[in-house]
């Protein structure tokens, strides 16, 4: 929510200035246990801090459910929840703080804005049931689940205020004859039996909370709290206003007997189906008139340690023609509101129909009525079948290199053919996608007590060399030069084609131990801001580790790009952190242009070719931005959350869904043009938590997709996928 200064009865009295060493800054609203304050710490950065009452403090029914809350906060602090960052129950005035996550509430967002839209609706829906699946997994009840208790925050909604919850096996019992909880949101069980209150309940709530971001009340609605307890246990819920969609597992959720409601897992199982039903035609682009047309114009099995010689040419087998009427059998998958660091992206060109198109795990190639006499699509799967997770690759020479969980390989672009396998030690897992320098194929692995960069040579997968990094915060390879930053932010330059160090030394500017570095760039980039809203950008060759250049820019900026002669970065408001405007800054002249967004955007991810710069947001939100014209050329809703970073060809902009869709993009138009079929992974509702960029080169698209295999369509015409 957003601060308010000292708002509420007695706010004065109840806004000390310090909590532990926490300074309270601005209130941010009072409940019924304490006020909760804006503060910072001593490093500057900000937290929510609740203190209880002062009235309340000298009450020990009161201290031990505080002591229950945070205990119960900090069993269940994760990515649904408010991190716990520190507390003390026992102080005079009990506090705890939480990490800060900007963001209306719930019941905020519907009192200014209306109800959701069904797509909201069904996203929050996912989002509350993941939170609800971690917080009963950690033995917790939340018993308090109502729309002010939400927080829609930018990378989904979280679950605050646990001031009630109860651990399954907690000793603390409620009085008998008080009822505790917000009775429009309170199951039967906590009227009728409120000592056996399980889990169930918060799915109740759940419901309940669904059918007010629906319509704006609940569904069971009266101005008196006993017509409501009764309504609750005895009536049926009024589902007026409530998707068709969605309303059966609202129902479902609303049942009078806890047996009879669903869990968080069936919740989302059910959902990927509403998902599947409900998206269809929101992806599906228009059918397009001949003339309007033309205007727009193998696996094997085994891993041996080390490269392994690639199969002979043409064993892969072909597919049939892609079917047309099939592309639109596509869905958002719930999973894009579940994160979890494990692989997974894009999608296959072949099979269009659904299923696994490459059952066998054989490289195989599909024709298209689009694609040209030298080029058709394929896809293949590199790593044993359901092995590997997601592949991550990267284009080179007629190569696609390729890394997995165990597995490092190289495929060739114009069939799919694996070239060689390169298979890591067990407990290996590369970090991130491979990088090409120092003409080898650096891949950074981890383990559960070291880090390292592994060199292989790109042609035969062959180890030049290995170096241990484990030492290092900070790993960037840049150009030729491998960027090692120590703690003590002293950064050594590797030689990346000898594993050899080249220089070290202290570079002004690095506050933070990572690089910013573009493939085409010969320059790395420091980039660090300050508490005063500015960005502070430094140029170093990392050929010698010399700065080239040095400015300060005002506004809180990331650098997201780099073009011919300038800096693309992204400027971010003070108070919500969403991105409001795209700033092109020019070095040799200094000169900054700003481009205003016409809606600020949540976690964008960008892309910029040439003038253009091209953001996708965590809801689906794709704009283009002309920064030459200096304004917004278009936007589109895709509907896919979390989407990869885009990609862009001067055609078309090409970006990936956690469902292991490719989508595409109208450059000019900003239309959704194509996309594949669903490549959904054995755990299709656990995606990654940020999806990798598909790669676009010579008119051909290659990426990776959460079922294990890489493919390659034609970028020519995306209606064809």
């Amino acid at each position: 929510m957003a601060p308010q200064r000292n708002t509420g009865a007695g706010a004065e009295a109840e806004l000390p200035e310090y909590a532990g060493h926490y300074r309270l800054d601005e209130c941010l609203g009072s409940g019924g246990m304490g006020v909760v304050h804006l503060a910072r710490s001593t490093s500057g950065m900000k937290v929510a801090v609740k203190v209880v009452h002062a009235q309340y403090a000298r009450d020990p029914e009161f201290r031990g459910r505080f002591r229950q809350e945070v205990a119960a906060a900090r069993r269940v602090s994760g990515a649904f929840t408010a991190p716990v960052v520190d507390a003390d129950p026992e102080a005079e005035r009990p506090w705890m703080a939480t990490l800060f996550i900007p963001g209306s509430t719930l019941a905020e967002q519907v009192k200014r804005n209306g109800p959701m839209s069904s797509g909201e609706l069904r996203r929050l829906m996912a989002g509350l049931a993941e939170a609800l699946r971690d917080i009963h997994r950690v033995g917790v009840v939340h018993r308090d689940l109502k729309p002010s208790n939400v927080l829609l925050a930018e990378d989904g909604p979280k679950v605050i205020d646990f001031g009630i919850s109860r651990p399954k096996d907690s000793e603390l019992r409620t009085e008998t004859g008080k009822l505790i909880g917000t009775p429009p949101f309170m199951a039967p069980e906590q009227f009728r039996r409120p000592r056996e209150v399980g889990p169930a309940a918060d799915i109740f709530a759940l419901g309940s909370v669904m059918v007010h971001a629906a319509t704006g009340r609940g569904p069971f609605d009266s101005d008196s709290p006993y017509v409501v307890a009764y309504q609750v246990v005895h009536d049926e819920p009024d589902l007026t206003g409530v998707p068709e969609n969605l309303a059966p597992l609202v129902v479902r959720c609303l049942a009078k007997e806890p047996e009879d409601r669903p869990t968080p897992d069936e919740l989302m199982r059910e959902l990927r189906s509403v998902a599947a039903s409900y998206d269809t035609q929101t992806f599906i682009p228009a059918q397009r008139t001949l003339e309007e047309h033309e205007e727009h114009e193998g696996h094997e099995e085994g891993s041996e340690a080390g490269p392994e010689p690639a199969p002979e040419p043409g064993s892969g087998s072909r597919a049939g023609p892609a079917v047309r009427s099939r592309r639109g059998r596509v869905a958002l998958a719930v999973g894009a509101l579940v994160v979890v660091l494990s692989g997974g992206a894009l999608v296959a060109a072949q099979g269009l129909g659904g299923g696994d198109p490459n059952p066998d795990g054989q490289g195989n190639s599909g024709s298209s009525q689009s694609a040209s006499a030298a080029f058709t699509p394929w896809s293949v799967r590199p790593a044993k079948a359901g092995t590997g997770g997601m592949p991550r690759c990267v284009y080179d020479a007629q190569r696609l290199l390729c890394v997995q969980s165990g597995l490092v390989s190289a495929l060739d672009s114009s069939d799919g053919r694996v070239l060689w396998r390169h298979a890591l030690a067990d407990g290996d897992r590369p970090s991130e996608g491979p990088v090409l320098a120092g003409g080898l194929v650096q891949v950074q692995v981890v383990t559960d007590s070291s880090k390292r960069v592994e060199a292989l040579d790109p042609a035969t997968g062959a180890t030049r060399w290995r170096l241990d990094v484990s030492a290092y915060q900070g790993v960037r390879s840049a150009g030729g030069t491998l960027l090692l930053t120590a703690a003590d932010r002293t950064v050594t330059g590797v030689d990346a084609a000898t594993g050899e160090t080249a220089w070290s030394r202290r570079i002004p500017g690095l506050s933070e131990p990572y690089f910013t570095v573009f493939p085409r760039d010969p320059l790395a980039y420091a980039v660090s801001t300050s508490d005063d809203a500015h960005t502070r950008i430094t140029a170093v060759d990392p050929a010698t580790g010399q700065v080239r250049w040095e400015e300060r820019l005002k506004g809180t900026l990331t650098l997201v790009g780099t073009t011919d002669d300038s800096l693309v970065l992204l400027s971010q408001d003070s108070a919500y952190g969403s991105v409001d405007a795209v700033v092109r800054y020019r070095p040799q002249d200094k000169e900054t242009q700003r481009v205003k967004l016409g809606v600020a955007l949540q976690e964008p991810r960008a892309a910029v070719q040439g003038d253009r710069v091209y953001l996708l947001a965590f809801d689906g939100s794709l704009v283009a931005v002309d920064t030459v014209a200096g304004k917004q050329v278009w936007s589109l809703q895709t509907a896919v959350s979390r989407g990869s970073a885009p990609a862009a060809d001067g055609s078309h902009v090409y970006f990936s869904a956690a469902d292991g869709r490719l989508l595409a993009v109208d450059a000019a138009q900003g239309k959704l043009v194509g996309q594949t079929a669903l490549r959904l992974g054995a755990n299709s509702d656990e995606v990654v938590a940020s999806l990798p960029a598909p790669e676009a080169v010579d008119g051909h698209v290659f990426a990776g997709a959460p079922d294990g295999t890489v493919f390659a369509v034609d970028g020519g015409d995306p209606a064809d996928w």
